[in-house]
């Protein structure tokens, strides 16, 4: 029987994948706002790795990017309807030692957005050799990246809220899909939080905005103080949840609390899931989103702590969180031996 593993983000890394915005995607109306984000992420990997930049028009898109290093950007011409590479981009496992790509389906959060291109984007990049001879795999799941946090050894941390929604896999059950999450992706275990939510946010609770891995004995997780906020109650009980975890060796985990940002925002007066939980960890950094709010300085400096051999970079992403999502979810890393 095959042995497979689903790496740690802090294990080496091949490349991160983006998916550059265009006119006709969801960020048609606000271009000018968020390009500057996905520059500045692209321009920041390019210093440790290789970065593989999805977009409509690779001239237009290169033009745009005169400070990346050159050498370590791999810009290829496919179609999107956006721009949420962590949701439809493949999830790297190990099989005896060799990375596969589990190509999932992505179906736009239970079917809240179209989806019909971005769910080909992995089979395009296959197809374009921006894997080499890495084996690329259907998975028979609805399933996204931002759902679920691995530490490398075989446990997996995720959200009921997500993984469980009816409009995913209505047909299994939460015994069935850890079933399938065991051989498919060879955990030995899940964690499951039944508590915590981001208003604004379209994923149904993805981990990514809520608690991270750090190692394999620290979480990070989000943390509201203010007793008057929405998210107070659901919050805490999440933190509770985090409290009664334990590591296999029957431990409790060492949680660290990020700070809670300032609300933000849209233009029409609904808020705007801001959250340092939505971090990307690279070759020898970690890009932290930052959202202009007295908070941002304190978020850094947490999580130099959580990493302290790796450096700490903010990238302002208050454009990005207009449609609902954060650094993290614009990107998907890849393991070393993935991409050529």
């Amino acid at each position: 029987m095959a042995r497979r593993r689903l790496p740690a983000e802090w294990e080496p890394q091949s490349a991160v994948q983006f998916t550059f915005p265009h006119a006709d995607s969801d960020w048609a109306e606000s271009l000018e706002e968020v390009i500057p984000c996905f520059v500045e992420c692209i321009t920041q990997v390019s210093r440790f790795e290789k970065v593989v930049v999805v977009c409509a028009d690779v001239e237009e898109v290169r033009a745009l990017l005169p400070d990346a290093k050159a050498a370590n950007l791999r810009l290829v011409s496919l179609p999107s309807n956006d721009t949420w590479a962590r949701d439809h981009g493949a999830i790297t496992i190990e099989e005896d030692g060799k990375p596969v790509l589990l190509d999932f389906m992505f179906n736009g959060w239970g079917l809240k957005f179209a989806a019909d291109k971005d769910n080909l984007i992995t089979a395009g990049l296959s197809q374009k050799g921006v894997f080499g001879d890495t084996q690329r795999r259907i998975a028979g799941l609805v399933f996204e990246g931002g759902g679920i946090e691995s530490d490398g050894q075989g446990t997996l941390l995720t959200t009921a809220e997500c993984l469980l929604s009816p409009n995913r896999n209505p047909h299994l059950s939460q015994e069935e899909i850890e079933a399938q999450l065991y051989d498919l992706l060879g955990v030995e275990r899940v964690l499951w939080l039944h508590h915590g939510y981001l208003a604004g946010d379209d994923t149904d609770s993805h981990i990514d905005t809520l608690a991270r891995f750090c190692s394999a004995d620290t979480i990070a997780y989000v943390k509201c103080s203010d007793d008057r906020d929405e998210h107070y109650v659901e919050l805490a009980k999440m933190e509770s949840e985090l409290r009664q975890l334990k590591m296999v060796d029957g431990k409790p985990y060492k949680l660290v609390p990020l700070p809670w940002p300032d609300a933000c925002f849209a233009d029409d007066g609904h808020r705007l899931p801001a959250t340092y939980a939505n971090f990307l960890i690279i070759n020898g950094a970690v890009l932290v989103p930052t959202y202009g709010v007295a908070q941002d300085g304190e978020a850094l400096s947490v999580l130099q702590g959580c990493f302290p051999d790796r450096e700490i970079i903010g990238i302002n992403c208050r454009a990005l969180i207009e449609q609902h999502g954060s650094l993290h979810c614009i990107s998907m890393q890849f393991p070393e031996g993935v991409v050529v």
